[in-house]
Formats: C-alpha cells, structure tokens, sequence
C-alpha cells in the first residue's frame, strides 16, 4: 500500500513482487506493476499496470542461492580439513623429530665422550624415555589407521577395572610426583567386572590419567574415581587443570584436532588419544564424556561401560549356553592373520567340543583344502597377501574344476568373522560366497549358532 500510495501522490509508475493466491487456492509469486493516469485537470482517474507470473522463476533463483550456499559451506569444510591436516602434519613432523635431538645428542656424546657414571645414567634414563615418547606416537599413528580401516581388534575377557586403573595410575604415577601433581583416587571395591580387552581398556585409562597430569599445573590436583551405578561402571577422572574451551569441547574427541596446535603451543601430543579412546569405548559398547566449565576451570571425563554378571568367571568369553550347542566332530578350519585372534577363537571352539585347524594366511589354507575338507570355514577378511575375497575365489576355482572330489559334493559353508561390520561390506562379504557375516568382537553364541545352522549336526 505505501508503494501505491506514493505511485499515486507523485504520479509515478510502482512495481512490487508479492505471492498471491489464485482461483484455484495455490499461492505463487507475481510481479505487479502499476502507472497512475491523470486526466487534464491534474487528477488521476484510471490505472493501467500488468500482474506478471514469476513464480517459476523465482524458485529458479531460490535454488540457485541455496546451491549457492552449499558451494560455501562445501568450500569452507573443505578449507577447514586442509588447514587441520596442514597444522597436523606439521605437528606430526615437530612431534617425531622432537624427541631424536636428545636421542642423537646423547648418544654422540656417550661414544665421543668420557662421562661419569651419574651423567652416564642419566644419558641412558634420557634417550629411554625419549625413546618411549616417539614409540608412543607411532602407536597412536597405527591405532589411528587400523581404526580406519576397521582392524582394531579387542582381545576381550571378563576384566576388573580396579587393576586396569591401579595399572594405569602405576605408569603415570612418577611423572605426577615429579610435576607436584597430587592422584587421589575413590575406588568402589564391589568384585564387578566387565567384558573387555584388557590392554585397550587401560589405554584408555592412561591416555585420559596422562592428559589430565599433563593439563595440571604444580599443585594441582586429579582425581580417579570407579562407581557402580545400574549395572554400568562408571569411571570418572577430573582435574584442576588447563580445562577445556566451551568453543572446542564439541570437537575434543575429534581425529587430529587439538585446542592449540600453533608454534607457541605449550604441551605436546598429535591429538589422537582422546580420539583413540573413544573408539576404544564404543566397541566395548560404553560411552565417555567430557566436560569443563572452560578455561583455566579444570576438566571432567566419564567412561561408562557395561558391568558383566557377576556369575560369569571364565577365563574365556564363554556364556552359558543353552543345549544343544554341541560342536562334537564338527571340523572347523580358521584362517586368520592375528595370532591373538586366532588362539581366541581356537580355544573357543575346541571348548564346545569341535576338531579346529587353524592358518595364519590364505597360502597355507589353500594348501590344507587340497589334502583334507573341513566342515566349515571361518575366516578373518582383510589379511596381508591374500584376503578372505581371494580365499573365497580360490573356493569356487577349486569347486567348479572338481579338483578335488570332495568339492563336488557340495558347497563349503564359509562364516566371515571380520572388523568390516558395514552394510557394504557385508554385501560384497556374502556375494563373495559367504554364506554368514558375523563381525567382531566375536560373541560366542552367534558364532555357534551360525555354524550349527550351516554343519548338519554328526552323531558320535
């Protein structure tokens, strides 16, 4: 109405863009454009103007600002992940080539000079920990890629997080003390236990202990608590540290990020604990959290896991199962990379009575069917060499050639045990000539229970 009525009072064309509904009900975008005509006494006495339909192009410029806009935000994300890679691997280089300077200087000196025997020592005690600290950042380096490309395997067994924390409080323990940094700690004694790898689990427990140490200055303080709460164990460590800025805490368990990673930095680390730890946690089907009320205001992690039954005591992941999980002259060959996988799941099985011949590679396996048919295979799929795809292959070749009577007779049932847990994965596993997907950790039961379904069941 303004634009009309100064149209009108100023004896000017207006235009205004406006949706308008139309007979039918649908509203759509019109272009109105309106001159006012005067008669010879000065006086409007008529309108002429058009009612224009730009409906369509309208949509037309809307799509191509919200394209427009996603360009941005795609170009921005972009920009952001190379700046965080470019500031990683700079990192990477200062944190690699750091510790190699007192390595190589002392270990010069140790050859070209006469030292006493205290300069001696402390020599040695400087090139060992600066040893340490770069094992440790290749550590998380390889975790970081077996995390990637789904091959971190839990070794799981019923653990108690009280010697998991005391282990963990024991490494951390001379560097607190040296710092002037106080570990008190509040452990609940209930025998409970949960179904874990014991190493990965006290990785977690130290990365977080190192942290919180490495965040707190002198005087300062950090606390390690253990609770049950609900059938969850609850570990809660705080500290009256460095804390965590409200900006970056959404992003502290992010791969390669860290709150400062600039030349003037002042701690160490490449960013990848807390995002190792978070991994870790998950499979074991537990959360962690973190909080701080910012800077300068210390921080809080929690990790909760879930607590097994207080009756299961094996030294196994065994559960009770129900009758008629009997492998009894079944013959399962194993083809698996991992010795400590391998072992695992030999125990398992020969403990339900089934005859196990296990391989390290596809090579040898390969070998083995051509002498002997089990009753089913189990296989690991990304292997060094040859992987699962290629043993499967390998299976149909022999099968279609008849190379070996006992081929013919019928196809080798084949169960993929593996760390590739994805939708995709699991279709390309089974077109392979898989006839199960069962991802890992390994659960027993499903695992027995897979194999009873595909093996018709042998008397004695």
């Amino acid at each position: 109405m303004v634009l009309w009525q100064q149209a009108l009072e100023k004896g000017e064309a207006f235009e205004i863009e406006q949706r308008i509904r139309r007979h039918d009900g649908v509203y759509r975008w019109f272009i109105n454009r309106g001159l006012p005509v005067q008669d010879s006494s000065g006086e409007v006495n008529r309108w002429v103007g058009t009612i224009t339909d730009v409906d369509d192009k309208k949509q037309l410029e809307d799509q191509r600002a919200r394209l427009l806009e996603q360009e941005r935000v795609a170009r921005e994300a972009a920009e952001n992940a190379n700046r965080i890679k470019d500031e990683f691997l700079a990192v990477l280089s200062h944190e690699l080539r750091s510790p190699l300077n007192p390595i190589l200087g002392w270990a010069k000196l140790l050859r070209t000079t006469q030292l006493s025997a205290a300069k001696t020592e402390y020599a040695l005690e400087t090139i060992e920990r600066n040893a340490r600290q770069q094992s440790q950042l290749i550590d998380d380096l390889l975790d970081v890629s077996r995390i990637l490309r789904g091959k971190l395997i839990l070794n799981s067994l019923p653990t108690s997080l009280t010697a998991i924390i005391d282990d963990a409080l024991e490494t951390v323990c001379s560097v607190s003390e040296t710092k002037g940094v106080q570990i008190q700690t509040e452990l609940d004694a209930a025998p409970f236990k949960v179904l874990g790898d014991p190493n990965r689990l006290k990785q977690v427990v130290w990365n977080l202990l190192s942290n919180a140490v490495k965040f707190t200055p002198a005087g300062g303080r950090v606390s390690v608590r253990l609770n049950y709460v609900e059938n969850w164990a609850e570990i809660h460590i705080s500290d009256t540290g460095k804390g965590i800025d409200p900006a970056f805490l959404p992003h502290v368990f992010d791969r390669f990020r860290q709150a400062d990673s600039t030349t003037t930095r002042d701690f160490g680390g490449l960013g990848l604990g807390l995002a190792i730890a978070h991994q870790i946690v998950d499979m074991h089907s537990g959360t962690i959290h973190a909080e701080s009320l910012g800077e300068g205001q210390g921080a809080n992690f929690t990790v909760r896991l879930p607590v097994m039954l207080a009756a299961v005591e094996e030294p196994l992941p065994i559960p009770q199962l129900t009758n008629g999980h009997d492998l009894l002259n079944i013959h399962v060959m194993i083809v698996e990379d991992d010795v400590d996988s391998r072992n695992l799941i030999t125990a398992t099985l020969q403990h339900f009575g089934a005859q196990v011949t296990a391989f390290s590679s596809v090579a040898d396996a390969i070998v083995a069917l051509t002498k002997t048919r089990p009753d089913i295979l189990v296989s690991d799929i990304g292997m060094p060499g040859m992987d699962g795809y290629m043993l499967m292959q390998h299976l149909r070749e022999m099968t279609s050639a008849s190379e070996i009577p006992a081929f013919s007779e019928a196809v080798l049932p084949a169960i993929a045990l593996t760390s590739y847990t994805t939708t995709v994965d699991r279709e390309k596993i089974l077109a392979a000539g898989f006839q199960k997907h069962l991802p890992k950790p390994m659960d027993v039961a499903e695992l027995i229970e897979a194999i009873l379904a595909l093996v018709p069941q042998r008397s004695g």
